[in-house]
């Protein structure tokens, strides 16, 4: 039996991407999952129940909180997936404005929201997992990525503190940083990189194949993996860690 069986689970940013892979691939373990994203269309075709919903604003996560509660029941897992790239940034100081507000916005203050909604019940039954997607940028800055590079920091700042208020009630809390995986969001980084460069899209994945001993980037798979096994009950000696999943590489 998987430690997640029957486990009410909440995953953002299951559209596409590693949360996709990942809400699919807890699914087929036997938790019961609760899929979140901005794009219906997108939710849809997971087959799974879901809710549409804005990750950035307090009201939108305590929706998708309150609606899988009451569908499904209390959360029992939380992987806090969803964010924004940085494929729109630029060196700090030609930072467009807003930019920074918005992307703190959803790649921190939302799994803030997210994580303050689900503890309580967590705490009350003594147990839970909450895994956060962070990033290799989270702990080596990329370049012209001031925003993004601060919010994935910044989440695992926000990991650490969970796992030191909830670790004496049962409760784990625990971040996956990916290196490159090509995903949507990734891809619109390549081509915001190509075009600048004036470079092919193709030209960029090499390049940044080439930043591991492996010499290709990372799947969605993989990392999902790692944040299955977080998220299950075997995991429960593990918490406050950030697990890098970038075959070898710093990036």
């Amino acid at each position: 039996m998987s430690g997640v069986t029957e486990r009410v689970t909440l995953v953002t940013g299951a559209g596409r991407g590693i949360g996709r892979v990942a809400a699919l691939l807890l699914a087929s373990r036997g938790a019961r999952v609760m899929a979140v994203a901005r794009s219906e269309h997108e939710l849809k075709q997971l087959g799974l129940d879901y809710v549409v919903a804005d990750l950035g604003s307090p009201e939108g996560c305590a929706r998708a909180v309150a609606e899988t509660q009451d569908r499904l029941g209390p959360v029992e897992i939380l992987v806090c997936n969803h964010g924004i790239g940085s494929a729109h940034e630029r060196v700090i100081w030609e930072q467009p404005p807003g930019l920074w507000e918005e992307t703190m916005r959803i790649n921190l203050h939302g799994p803030y929201w997210l994580s303050q909604a689900v503890l309580k019940n967590m705490v009350a039954r003594g147990y839970g997992r909450l895994v956060y997607t962070s990033s290799t940028a989270g702990q080596v800055a990329e370049f012209a990525g001031s925003a993004y590079n601060s919010s994935k920091h910044g989440l695992l700042g926000l990991m650490r503190s969970v796992a030191q208020d909830a670790g004496p009630h049962g409760i784990t809390s625990n971040a996956v940083l990916p290196g490159w995986v090509r995903t949507p969001m990734a891809e619109n980084s390549a081509k915001a990189e190509a075009d600048q460069r004036g470079i092919t899209v193709e030209a960029v994945w090499k390049e940044r194949a080439s930043l591991y001993p492996a010499g290709r980037v990372v799947t969605p798979e993989e990392v999902a993996e790692v944040i299955a096994f977080l998220a299950a009950e075997e995991s429960g000696g593990v918490n406050g860690e950030a697990i890098t999943v970038a075959l070898g590489g710093l990036m």
